[in-house]
């Protein structure tokens, strides 16, 4: 087995005497243990009467088993152990995954093992998570990405099993006249679920010996069915290509999508030509493609390779995101890209330019960094299905062989005759309706003139194939690491100076040529006033494309950069490889634009901002009402319809004095973490100061406000969401930052989250979007309750939610003591348990910076906080949680599909206010605020 050199950990494959393969891992420094199944089960499994039954057995196995009985006792175990579960389905597999602090993983495999050995199928429960399924669907009545898949599942071959529903609702799955819906489970479990068809990953620091025999012992016992193998037909017939295809989204969408039919490319995964022909296609650099499309004023992005693929089928897909006057050219799109294909015909099929991609991926593995268990394990586990022994890590990784002929015939494959079009926007004439989403759509075929256009494309002289990346180091430079002292990495102040400061940190743990580089500007007139918020968001986003021809070469070569507006200004991270960082620094330094933007592209951004806030105003319910909820405590986040009408008239010659007048008072804050010297990131801080000075004066921090509920009581806030659901979020928000109150907060939503859902979705069925969850905000603690219904009316989510609160506390002494102490361990581990890569060192001392935790020690103290509590500590702050004075907020809406009946019943509260207006309460609101 081929192995990063980088990877410390031991691997063992085996194959159970059921034909279960396994992956055991061995990681002596695991602080978690992880492990998943996949079966090669899915939704193309479902009998044709019963669609969406894969799905139900998913959710039903979670429900007990003969020996684990109890409902939720299963989710209790992991979450009070410091764990997390979950399971999805897919086409031709299902996933089940779980990780928790190692020394429970025996008994907690135990009970996973069980799923696939003896399930109960409670018939009670049944009847309940059928109910589950059904919310399920309907909450993705309005999402685009199921409603536009559906138009797909009707565009094809409708004897292939991709064409089937695959969710499941209480159609579906409802009993029938010579079979009820639980006999069908029970017959579908016990003819699928096989154990020559399952793969196991398992990873925990105990040696492979010990966890094989632990394996055997839990695992032989999965049944070994004879089973059929699935025979899939043609996923496309010839009438299924050369169509093009009309779509009305909910939201405000303007897509083009090309895609090409292949079969299944599995087998060629060391050759990797589509890879290849997808990395040529998707150079945004200039000459490219993109390019020359996005000055053309005709696309805003675009993606190449992508698209769904299975065991007898493979779509090979260009996407592209439009602007208004794309959505009227496409033909002019589809022109240019089968020009520049034609390019890549002649010119592009060369071996040095797949070597440049092949080195990609061998740095990418040479240097691999370590990720979390249960990510690993659940990636792996399906490893196992596709790859041989030898490959079952490297295989992502491979690009080992330059086939000229492999990838010229699958360029030849990508042609007119075989393409099918898709256009997406809600402006286009329909004349269809997709089944269960209710999509309108037509589809027509691809006229015979454009495809002998699109079969002889004309050549278009300013498209050109990217030159030699000159991101892509060479081996030994690339490779080389900065010697350190073995300390702990924890940064510390090189510069600390009016308007900035430079915080720096080596890395002697994870040994790879890499580095995160944080620069934040703060700006008190970046955050002025909505306008001011909105102006910085152009700004940022003009910057970004402004900047994306010129850096692509070097997110190609491992590295990338995010460039984002928040509370105080803005922030740019840079991360990936070490070598040539901060020349990209640098060179984004040097092409701010300083407010010097292009017309065209103004509007073009403009436009696309405004989309995005429409858009977010379309989302779920709880996803508006968290938004919403956000807003009203932070000033300084408005929601996206106050952001809207202050886009409205902002113009290109606003934006030169507003980035001059945002620069001319500003404080920096910078962190440099990983593979670098002292001296170096010195002489960048040097350079940062030097690139500012020109237009700049020192200043303070900009304060994050936070509105304070001290002594408000309850406060109401109805949202209108134009939804069929209603929903509601009830928020409690500490009185200070103390590590006493972080704990308190913190492990109330460890104890309760499992008991919410269990009690809120299993038992009483309210939907499918029900949890807690912590929410501290601008450094201040804070949990949150919610619940997303399609039957339920805000009152009766009200009544549950207090109803629950009101009881908890009672609950929290039917815990043993065992119980109590290992609840507060296994949140302990999940609070110290140390980051698996430097991306999440990372964020934790950018996170820390930013809430003044300056020693970086805040999750130590707080988890000091939570082993000191006793039981009575927590059972009174639950209490005061159901004190009728209690401050909090509640963010609901009324969902279209429920009759609206009499205001909320308060009466039994002492004191309630309705929040009409959010920038009146903002206004008149008293405020925390900190720097």
């Amino acid at each position: 087995m081929r192995i990063s050199p980088n990877d410390p950990k031991h691997y063992r494959h085996i194959v159970l005497d059921n034909g279960l393969k396994v992956l055991l891992i061995q990681d002596p420094d695991a602080q978690k243990s992880a492990a998943s199944l996949a079966v090669n089960v899915g939704h193309f499994n479902d009998p044709k009467q019963r669609e969406g039954l894969a799905h139900f057995l998913e959710h039903m196995l979670f429900l007990g088993t003969d020996s684990y009985p109890v409902p939720g006792e299963y989710q209790s175990f992991i979450n009070r152990h410091g764990g997390s579960n979950n399971a999805w389905t897919g086409t031709e597999y299902t996933n089940y995954y779980f990780d928790i602090e190692s020394r429970w993983f025996d008994e907690a495999l135990d009970r996973f093992s069980q799923f696939f050995i003896c399930p109960c199928f409670n018939p009670e429960l049944v009847e309940r998570e059928r109910q589950a399924v059904n919310s399920e669907y309907q909450l993705k009545l309005k999402d685009d990405v199921r409603r536009i898949y559906q138009v797909h599942k009707e565009t094809v071959n409708p004897a292939h099993p991709f064409s089937q529903f695959s969710v499941g609702n209480l159609d579906t799955l409802s009993d029938l006249p010579d079979a009820s819906i639980r006999d069908d489970l029970i017959q579908f479990y016990q003819q699928q679920y096989s154990a020559d068809l399952m793969s196991l990953a398992l990873l925990s620091e105990k040696p492979l010996d010990v966890q094989e025999a632990h394996v055997r012992r839990l695992f032989e016992a999965v049944p070994r069915i004879s089973r059929q193998a699935l025979k899939l037909p043609p996923l496309y017939l010839s009438d299924h290509l050369a169509i093009e295809c009309h779509i009305q989204p909910v939201k405000d969408l303007k897509k083009l999508t090309l895609s090409f039919a292949f079969d299944n490319t599995d087998a060629l995964y060391r050759q990797k030509p589509l890879t290849y022909i997808a990395h040529l296609l998707g150079y945004e650099g200039p000459g490219s493609l993109v390019a020359l499309l996005r000055h053309a004023g005709l696309i805003n992005s675009m993606a190449a390779g992508g698209g769904i693929s299975g065991s007898n089928f493979k779509d090979f897909t260009l996407s592209y995101s439009l602007t208004d006057d794309g959505l009227n050219k496409i033909d002019e799109i589809i022109d240019a890209s089968f020009s520049y294909l034609a390019l890549i015909r002649e010119q592009g099929v060369q071996a040095w330019r797949y070597r440049e991609k092949q080195q990609v991926f061998e740095r990418a593995f040479l240097f691999q960094e370590k990720s979390r268990a249960i990510d690993l394990v659940s990636h792996l586990s399906l490893n196992l299905q596709h790859y041989p022994e030898e490959d079952l890590i490297f295989g992502d990784y491979a690009m080992q062989q330059f086939d000229q002929s492999l990838i010229e015939h699958c360029l030849q494959q990508i042609s007119p005759e075989r393409m099918r079009i898709s256009l997406i926007s809600p402006k286009l004439n329909t004349d269809r309706k997709a089944k269960w989403y209710h999509t309108p759509y037509s589809v027509k075929a691809i006229e015979e003139e454009r495809i002998q256009r699109w079969q002889n494309p004309s050549k278009i002289d300013d498209l050109h194939l990217p030159s030699a990346n000159p991101f892509l180091a060479v081996e030994d430079e690339a490779s080389s690491l900065v010697e350190v002292e073995q300390t702990p990495a924890q940064p510390r102040l090189l510069l600390d100076k009016a308007g900035f400061r430079l915080w720096f940190s080596n890395e002697p743990e994870f040994k790879v040529p890499k580095g995160h580089l944080y620069v934040s500007v703060d700006s008190a007139h970046a955050v002025a006033s909505v306008r001011n918020i909105v102006c910085t968001r152009l700004m940022v986003e003009l910057m970004l494309d402004h900047l994306s021809e010129m850096t692509y070469q070097a997110e190609i070569a491992g590295m990338s950069y995010q460039l984002y507006a928040h509370q105080g200004g803005y922030t740019l991270h840079l991360s990936g490889f070490s070598d040539k960082q901060i020349l990209l620094l640098k060179m984004i330094m040097g092409n701010r634009l300083l407010g010097h933007f292009e017309a065209k592209r103004f509007a073009i951004i403009k436009q696309q901002l405004a989309k995005h806030w429409h858009n977010q105003m379309q989302v779920k319910p709880i996803s508006q009402l968290f938004g919403e909820l956000t807003s009203l405590l932070q000033p300084n986040n408005p929601p996206p319809r106050e952001l809207l009408a202050a886009l409205e008239n902002v113009q290109l010659e606003d934006l030169p004095n507003f980035v001059e007048k945002l620069y001319q008072n500003i404080h920096v804050e910078m962190l440099a973490y990983g593979n670098w010297t002292e001296s170096e990131i010195s002489a960048l801080g040097d350079y940062i100061q030097q690139e500012m000075a020109p237009t700049t004066n020192p200043s303070k921090e900009t304060p994050r406000k936070l509105i304070s509920i001290k002594n408000q009581g309850s406060l109401l806030y109805e949202v209108q969401c134009q939804q069929n659901d209603s929903a509601m979020m009830v928020y409690y928000q500490s009185t200070d930052l103390s590590p006493e109150n972080i704990a308190l907060f913190t492990l109330s939503n460890h104890i309760m989250t499992s008991s919410f859902f269990n009690e809120l979705r299993t038992k009483q069925q309210l939907g499918y979007i029900v949890g807690t969850g912590n929410l501290p905000l601008n450094r201040h603690p804070g949990i949150i309750f919610y619940v997303q219904s399609p039957h339920g009316q805000p009152q009766m989510l009200f009544d549950a939610i207090n109803d629950f609160l009101d009881d908890f506390p009672v609950l929290m002494f039917e815990l043993s003591e065992a119980q109590w102490q290992q609840s507060k361990q296994g949140l302990v581990a999940q609070i110290l348990e140390p980051e698996s890569n430097m991306r999440t060192r990372a964020q934790r001392f950018w996170v820390s910076i930013g809430n003044k935790d300056l020693n970086f020690d805040q999750r130590q103290r707080a988890a000091e906080c939570i082993e000191q509590l006793e039981r009575h500590d927590l059972v009174r702050f639950m209490m005061s949680l159901k004190s009728k004075r209690r401050d909090r907020i509640i963010v609901y809406n009324h969902g279209s599909s429920h009759p609206r009946s009499a205001p909320l019943n308060t009466h039994h509260l002492e004191t309630v206010s309705y929040i009409e207006s959010r920038s009146d309460f903002v206004n008149d609101a008293a405020l925390y605020s900190y720097n």
